[in-house]
Formats: structure tokens, sequence, C-alpha cells
């Protein structure tokens, strides 16, 4: 099978409960959803397509670092089992970015799910992108960590209000971003 892949590159996780950790990124091209503020060029722009191998050949190279982050566009558009036991096998820990409207694969270590409706899956952490919506409504899901993510780092101050007064939320801002690193 090949998998359509925008990029593949190590640098350190920018966002969430994981910011600040080396990790290698597998980004995948294409998305299921067509959300205004998305700043991925990976959600509509074609990349090259890899089988398993060709994508671990272009892994092996960062010798040092045993996490993948796979992200997109919506990775869970074409991964499945198969794919994450592949990497597995050479002893990588799998996180996964997600918009959470498509079922995962059950071998995944780390599910980050970044909704776009109340209708998502559960994972380990959300990461709500706000725009002032209500988020109260994924309170009632099954997450171990809940973040607030400015858009673009934009509204940061509106979430820091709303994190002061809803403490079950913690603050994440794109530090890539911020510090201007890939």
């Amino acid at each position: 099978m090949k998998y359509n892949i925008y990029d593949i590159f190590y640098s350190i996780q920018g966002e969430g409960h994981h910011a600040g950790m080396p990790a290698i990124f597998i980004r995948f091209s294409g998305c299921n959803l067509n959300c205004s503020f998305c700043d991925e060029i990976a959600r509509y722009e074609n990349g090259v397509n890899l089988d398993l191998k060709d994508i671990y050949n272009k892994l092996i190279i960062y010798k040092q670092c045993k996490t993948l982050i796979l992200t997109g566009g919506e990775p869970a558009l074409q991964i499945d089992r198969d794919f994450i036991d592949y990497f597995k096998k050479f002893n990588y820990i799998i996180h996964i970015e997600t918009n959470g409207s498509i079922k995962l694969p059950d071998n995944i270590d780390w599910i980050t799910v970044s909704p776009k409706s109340e209708d998502c899956i559960n994972g380990d952490e959300i990461k709500i992108v706000y725009t002032g919506q209500n988020i109260k409504i994924y309170e009632k899901k099954l997450f171990k960590y809940f973040y607030l993510q400015p858009v673009s780092n934009n509204n940061l101050n509106e979430c820091i209000e709303y994190v002061k007064s809803n403490p079950k939320w913690r603050l994440s801002v794109q530090l890539h971003k911020l510090l201007n690193f890939k």
C-alpha cells in the first residue's frame, strides 16, 4: 500500500502535552474537513506516494529518536493497524494528531484530538482551537488532558482568561510558530 506523504521531518513538538519533546513528524496529505483557520498546507496539497519501507528509510537517519507523530492534513484517512504495527516492530512510539472524526486503530500510543464537532472520538488529550465556541460540551469526553489553543496565537488573551476561569483546561500555544521553527 502507498501513503500520500507531504513531509517527514525531525523537530520538537510545539504544542499540547508533549510540547518541547523531540519527535519525527510524518505529515500526511489530504483532509476530510475544510476548516477556515487551518494553516497546514498539507490539507490540500498532494504529497509523494510512499510505501512503508520508503517511509522507514526516511526515518532511520534520525537514529536518536523513536517517537513518531502522525499529523496532516488528516492521517486517519490513510493509516490502519498494519501501518502502526510496522513501525512498532522497530520500537517506535506512535502519536497521532487527528480531528477525531474517523475511528483509529487501537494500537496507537498517544492520541491528540483537535475536534471540529462534538461528535469525536476519545483520546489522551483534547486540543481545542478556540474561536469563542462552547467547549463545555467536550468536558464529558474521556480525555486525560484538556488544552485550549488560540487561533494562530492571535486570541491568546481570550484563551488565557478562559483557562483562568475554567481550571480543567490548560493553555497550549504553538511554540513552533512563536519561536519560528519547523
